[in-house]
C-alpha cells in the first residue's frame, strides 16, 4: 500500500467537495463527458448559469427560500447570539458571473477563456442500448430538440440520462478606446454558444493619488443569454461549471488599499507597512476571484473559481543558534554565570537582526517610521531581556530561575506519557521555545523587583494560536511561586501568588489539566526540600460558577444536590455520574478517577476538605499524598492555593462574600488547616501581619474581554487592582499583569480601559516584514504544510441544503479514504483527522436547527452514499458510513461533565470504539480546545468577527502533519459573507489585518449605573 500522507487526504476532499458540488474542472480529463443519471442542476449545487430572460420557477429552486430550523429560546450562555434575520427577497439562481480589475494606460487587450459544460438528455434511457457501434451514445441536441423529437418524448427523455460536452471560447478584446471616448460597454456574442455573451465595460479611474495615471477599471462578464426552454427542459439552457480566465500581456494594476492612509491610527500604520507587498488584483461578482501571481508579484491572470481555496501558512517559532533551550540544562547550570553564558548569546542575536533589519526598511518616509519606531521596540524588548539575564546574578532570582525550569520540565515529560505505555526518562530533554524563553527572562526583573518600573508595564504575548503561548506564562508563573517561597520565610509566603483568569467554561477546564500538572511538579520540589520552599503546600485552586464546581461542602441534611458532599457521594455509588469537580482524570499520571478518588475530611458527614486521590498506585499523588487541587470555593477561601484559576465573572461575587478578602492577603490568623480573616473570628493562632497580595495576574485571551463584559470587568479591576497592591517604602506596588492572545486591536487602550495601565508592551514585538519578527516566522506551505480554507456559496439555494451536502461529501470522502488507508488496521491511518468533522456555528439557534438535519438526513443517507455514482463509474467518491445517532455538542447548555467527556472522546483516534463521527460547537470552543489530531471543521456562516473566526478555525490543524481543512460555507445573501466569498482568497491572505478593534467602556453612565453600587459598597 502506498504511504499515503494526511495533506494527500486533504486533497481528496478538496478534489471531492469540487466534484461533487460542482462538476468536472476544465483539466478534469476523466469526467470531461460524465453521464449523470439525473438532470444537472439536481445533482450539482451550485457553478451554473440560468438563461437571462428565463421564468422565475426557472430562476430558483424550491427550498431556495427555507432557512435553517433555528432552535427557539435556549440557555443565556455565552454562546446565545440571535442569528441574523434570513434574506427578505427570494433568492434566484445567477445569470452571470464576472471579474473587475484595473489595467495600465499602456494596456493594448485581454485574452479571455471562457469554458463550460453544456449538459444533454441521451435519447435512450438504458445506456447500454444507447451506443451504436462506434460505441457513442447519441444525444439530443438543441435544434434536434426543435425540429424532431415530440414534445411528450422529449419531455420523457429529460427525466433520464445527462451527456456533458465541454465547451470553450477564447476572444482577444482590444482596450484602446476611440479618441472621443473614455469608457464603453459592449456585448461581445460567444461563437458557437447558442447566446452565450460577454458584456466587457471599460472606465477611466479619476483619482490620480491611488494608482499610476491612465489606469482603467475593466469588468468583463460571462452572460448567459440563451433563449430559456420549457420548465422539463430547462438544463438545456443551463451552462454548468462556468469558468472565466483573463490574460493581460502587461501586468495588471493593484488595487488600492485605503485602511493604510489613516496616519493617527498605530496598528493601521503598522498594517500598511507589513503588508506592503500583498496586492488585490480582482474582485469577481457571483463567483470567487483568483490571481496568480508572477515571481515578482506582478500579475497578468486572473480567473473565477466557485469553491476556492487560500492557504494560510504556519507561522514556527524560530531556531536561535549558541542558546541552551534544554530546561533540565538550564536548571542544572552550576553557577550564574554559567547560565548567562547559555543565555547571552540570544541577545547578541536579537541585536544582529534588529541590525540587519534596518537595511532593509522601505524607503517611503511614512513607512520608514512606522519601520524604525517598530525597531525600536524590538531594542526596548532585548534590553529587557538582557536586564533579565543579569538578575540571575541575585542568588534568589536564579535559584527559582533553575527550580522553575525544572518544574515545567518534569510537567511537560509526565503529561506527554498520558494515554502511552512510556515513561517520562525515555522522552526527550524538553526545551523553550526562544520566545516563551525570552518572555520569562524579560519578566524577570517586573517579578523580582516590584519597585521597577517594568511592574507597571503589562507585557501582551501575542502569538498565533497553538505556538506555544500557555507553557511561556506557566514558566514565568511557576518562578513567581518559587521566588515568594525562597524571598519570604515559613507560612508568611503562602497565600495566592498567581491569579490566571478567563472568560470562557471551556479554557478554564481545558488550563486546569495543564496548570494542575505544573503545580504537582512544584509540589513534588517541594517535598523534597521543605526546608527551603516551605512546609504550606503548592496548591491550585478552580474558582468558577456551581455548575463546574460545588462552591459549597455542603452537610448532612441539607440536601443540596450541588454541594461537594452530594456531588461525591452520587459518584462513589456509580462512578459513572461525572466527577464531583471537572477534571476526569489525574493530572499527573492521566490515570482515570475512580469511586475512591474523592474523599470528605474529616468525616463524610461534616466535612469540610474534598481531598482528591489518584487510583493508580505507582503515581505519586495517593495514600497520604493527596493531588494539589482545591475545587471548592469554601476551601478556597481557607487554603488560600498559590495559584487560581477563575473566570472573571467570578469577581462579580467579590462585594457580596467576606471571605473573598482573603485571596488578596487580608488574613491574620492560621493553622494547620488554613488562614482566617476578619471574617472567621476566634480561629488560629495570629500571624504577625497580612500575607502578601498576588504578585502575578495572568490575563489569557485578551481578546474576550471586550463588550458588555470587558465594560463590567474593567470596572471591577478598580477594586481588584486596589486589593492586590501594597505599599513599600512609600510607593504603591501593583500586580505584574501579563497577557496573551491570538488576534488582537488597539491593545494598548484595551489593556487601558481594562486594568488603568497606560503602558503596555507586545512580545514579540512585529517586526517591519510580517513573515519575520526574529521569534517567529511564517513559512510557505512548501516547508510547512498550512491550513487550507475553502469557500463555498450556493446562490439560489437555502443554507440548510449547502450544509447537507457538504457534511455527506466530507463525511463520505473521509470514509473512502479511511478505507483506502488500512482502516482500523492502520493505527497510523492518514485519514484519521479527517474522520471526525467539527461543524461550527454562530448561534447555539442556528446548532440546533442543524443538529436536526445530522440526526436525521446527514445520518440516513450516509448509509448508502457510496451509490451516489455517475453512469459508468465501477467506484464513486464516496462510501458507505454509520454515523452515531447523536452528534456530541460543545455549548453552554451542555453540562461540564459532558462537555469533558466530548473533549476525551474527540482525542480518540478512529480505530477506538467510542470514537466520534460530528461535533457540533458554538463559539466555545474558539478557545480552550487544544486536540492535536482534529483535522477538518465546517463553518456555517461568516462569524461577525474577524477574531472569532480565527481562532476558531484555528483549532484544526495544529500538528502540521495533520494539516487542517476548514470549509467556510457562506450566505452570499448577506452583503459580508457576499464579500468575503467573492474575495476569499486576498481576504484570506490578510485576515489577521481585519481583526477588529475591541469595546471596553467601563466608566460609561450606563456601566456605572449597573456596577458601581456593589463596587463601593
Amino acid at each position: 500500500m502506498k504511504n499515503t500522507t494526511s495533506a494527500e487526504v486533504r486533497s481528496h476532499l478538496i478534489e471531492a467537495l469540487q466534484l461533487d458540488l460542482i462538476g468536472p474542472t476544465p483539466d478534469d480529463i476523466d469526467h470531461a463527458e460524465e453521464i449523470l443519471d439525473q438532470a444537472p442542476s439536481k445533482w450539482y449545487l451550485t457553478g451554473f448559469l440560468v438563461p437571462y430572460g428565463a421564468p422565475i420557477e426557472q430562476r430558483g429552486d424550491d427550498t431556495g427560500d427555507d432557512d435553517l430550523d433555528v432552535m427557539q429560546g435556549g440557555s443565556a450562555g455565552e454562546d446565545e447570539a440571535v442569528p441574523d434575520k434570513p434574506f427578505a427577497k427570494k433568492a434566484f439562481f445567477p445569470s452571470s458571473m464576472g471579474l473587475s480589475f484595473l489595467v495600465a494606460e499602456n494596456a493594448s487587450q485581454l485574452n479571455l477563456t471562457a469554458q463550460w459544460g453544456d449538459y444533454f438528455p441521451i435519447k435512450d434511457n438504458t445506456v447500454a442500448q444507447s451506443q451504436d457501434d462506434s460505441g457513442a451514445e447519441e444525444t439530443v441536441l438543441p435544434l434536434e430538440l426543435e425540429t424532431t423529437i415530440p414534445q411528450e418524448e422529449a419531455n420523457n427523455n429529460l427525466s433520464g440520462c445527462w451527456k456533458r460536452i465541454p465547451r470553450q471560447a477564447q476572444i482577444t478584446v482590444p482596450l484602446k478606446l476611440p479618441h472621443h471616448q473614455n469608457q464603453s460597454t459592449r456585448t461581445i456574442p460567444i461563437p458557437d454558444s447558442n447566446g452565450l455573451q460577454l458584456v466587457v465595460s471599460i472606465r477611466p479611474v479619476t483619482s490620480k493619488e491611488l494608482v499610476p495615471a491612465g489606469t482603467r477599471s475593466v469588468s468583463v462578464f460571462l452572460v448567459n443569454n440563451r433563449l430559456p426552454t420549457s420548465d422539463k427542459q430547462r438544463d438545456i439552457s443551463y451552462i454548468f461549471q462556468t469558468s472565466l480566465i483573463i490574460h493581460t500581456p502587461e501586468p495588471l494594476v493593484a488595487r488600492p488599499n485605503l485602511r493604510g492612509r489613516d496616519n493617527l491610527d498605530w496598528d493601521e500604520n503598522v498594517a500598511d507597512l507589513q503588508y506592503r507587498d500583498d496586492y488585490e488584483y480582482a474582485v469577481s461578482h457571483n463567483v470567487s476571484a483568483i490571481a496568480l501571481t508572477n515571481p515578482d508579484g506582478s500579475c497578468q491572470e486572473i480567473r473565477t473559481a466557485w469553491i476556492p481555496t487560500a492557504d494560510v501558512e504556519k507561522v514556527i517559532a524560530t531556531e536561535v543558534k549558541n542558546v541552551e533551550l534544554g530546561m533540565e540544562a538550564l536548571a542544572n547550570a552550576p553557577t550564574p554565570a554559567a547560565l548567562q553564558n547559555m543565555l547571552s548569546r540570544m541577545v547578541d542575536a536579537y541585536a544582529d537582526w534588529i541590525k540587519e533589519q534596518r537595511t532593509k526598511c522601505p524607503t517611503e518616509p511614512k513607512r520608514l517610521n512606522v519601520a524604525l519606531d517598530l525597531l525600536r521596540r524590538a531594542e526596548i524588548a532585548n534590553k529587557r531581556i538582557n536586564a533579565g539575564i543579569q538578575a540571575l546574578n541575585d542568588p534568589q532570582i536564579f535559584e527559582a530561575f533553575q527550580i522553575g525550569n525544572r518544574a515545567i520540565a518534569t510537567y511537560i515529560r509526565q503529561r506527554a506519557t498520558h494515554g502511552k505505555n512510556i515513561t517520562p526518562e525515555s522522552l526527550a530533554p524538553p526545551k523553550w521555545r526562544p520566545f516563551q524563553l525570552a518572555f520569562i527572562l524579560m519578566n524577570l526583573v517586573g517579578i523580582a523587583y516590584p519597585e521597577n518600573s517594568d511592574r507597571e508595564l503589562v507585557d501582551l504575548l501575542f502569538f498565533p494560536t497553538g505556538g506555544g503561548k500557555t507553557e511561556a506564562y506557566l514558566g514565568l508563573a511557576a518562578f513567581t511561586l518559587v521566588l515568594r517561597r525562597l524571598r519570604y520565610p515559613g507560612v508568611k509566603s503562602a497565600g495566592l501568588s498567581v491569579l490566571m483568569r478567563y472568560t470562557l467554561r471551556l479554557l478554564t477546564l481545558d488550563q486546569l489539566g495543564r496548570a494542575a500538572a505544573m503545580i504537582c511538579a512544584l509540589e513534588l520540589e517541594r517535598q523534597k526540600n521543605p526546608q527551603k520552599l516551605g512546609t504550606w503546600p503548592f496548591e491550585i485552586g478552580l474558582w468558577v460558577g456551581q455548575t463546574a464546581t460545588p462552591n459549597r461542602m455542603g452537610k448532612k441534611g441539607d440536601n443540596d444536590e450541588n454541594s461537594a458532599r452530594e456531588r461525591t457521594r452520587t459518584f462513589q455509588n456509580n462512578d459513572h455520574n461525572p466527577s464531583p469537580i471537572p477534571l476526569e482524570n489525574c493530572p499527573w499520571c492521566g490515570t482515570k478517577f475512580n469511586r475512591n478518588s474523592f474523599q470528605l475530611q474529616p468525616n463524610p458527614d461534616q466535612p469540610t476538605n474534598l481531598q482528591v486521590f489518584c487510583a493508580n498506585r505507582r503515581c505519586n499523588f495517593r495514600g497520604d499524598n493527596p493531588l494539589p487541587i482545591v475545587a471548592v470555593d469554601e476551601p478556597i477561601y481557607r487554603r488560600l492555593p498559590c495559584f487560581i484559576i477563575s473566570t472573571v465573572d467570578k469577581f462579580a461575587s467579590l462585594p457580596w462574600v467576606g471571605e473573598t478578602g482573603a485571596l488578596f492577603g487580608r488574613v491574620d490568623r492560621y493553622d494547620n488547616d488554613g488562614f482566617y480573616g476578619p471574617t472567621q473570628p476566634n480561629r488560629g493562632r495570629p500571624l504577625g501581619g497580612y500575607l502578601p497580595p498576588p504578585d502575578l495576574i495572568i490575563q489569557d485571551e485578551l481578546h474576550l474581554i471586550s463588550g458588555p463584559l470587558g465594560t463590567m470587568v474593567g470596572l471591577y479591576e478598580t477594586a481588584i487592582d486596589a486589593l492586590c497592591s501594597q505599599e513599600i517604602d512609600g510607593k504603591k506596588i501593583r500586580p505584574k499583569i501579563v497577557a496573551s492572545t491570538a488576534t488582537v486591536r488597539r491593545a494598548s487602550k484595551q489593556i487601558q480601559a481594562l486594568f488603568g495601565r497606560s503602558e503596555v508592551d507586545i512580545f514579540p514585538p512585529p517586526g517591519p516584514d510580517r513573515r519575520d519578527s526574529f521569534f517567529a516566522k511564517t513559512v510557505p506551505a512548501t516547508v510547512k504544510n498550512a491550513r487550507t480554507y475553502v469557500g463555498i456559496a450556493a446562490q439560489g439555494r437555502s443554507l440548510k441544503v449547502v450544509l447537507l451536502r457538504t457534511y455527506l461529501a466530507l463525511l463520505g470522502a473521509a470514509q473512502k479514504q479511511w478505507l483506502e488507508q488500512g482502516g482500523k488496521k492502520n493505527s497510523e491511518n492518514p485519514a484519521d483527522p479527517y474522520m471526525t468533522l467539527l461543524g461550527y456555528f454562530n448561534s447555539l439557534r442556528e446548532l440546533g436547527g442543524s443538529r436536526r438535519i445530522v440526526e436525521d438526513e446527514v445520518k440516513s443517507r450516509l448509509l448508502r452514499y457510496s451509490q451516489r455514482q455517475r453512469v459508468g463509474e465501477t467506484s464513486g467518491l464516496f462510501a458507505d458510513r454509520k454515523i452515531d445517532d447523536e452528534p456530541k455538542e460543545l455549548t453552554s447548555r451542555v453540562s461540564t461533565n459532558k462537555v469533558a467527556d466530548a473533549k476525551r472522546r474527540m482525542e480518540l483516534t478512529f480505530d477506538q470504539d467510542d470514537k466520534v463521527d460530528v461535533v457540533l460547537a458554538t463559539n466555545m470552543i474558539s478557545v480552550g480546545l487544544d486536540i492535536t489530531r482534529l483535522g477538518l471543521m465546517v463553518v456555517l456562516g461568516q462569524p461577525k468577527t474577524a477574531a472569532e473566526y480565527i481562532q476558531a478555525t484555528s483549532r484544526v490543524g495544529r500538528d502540521e502533519e495533520k494539516p487542517g481543512l476548514v470549509v467556510t460555507l457562506l450566505n452570499i445573501h448577506r452583503p459580508r459573507d457576499r464579500s468575503h466569498y467573492e474575495r476569499f482568497f486576498a481576504w484570506h491572505s490578510t485576515f489577521y489585518r481585519a481583526v477588529e478593534a475591541t469595546s471596553v467602556t467601563p466608566f460609561s453612565p450606563r456601566a456605572i449605573d449597573r456596577g458601581v453600587q456593589p463596587l463601593i459598597s
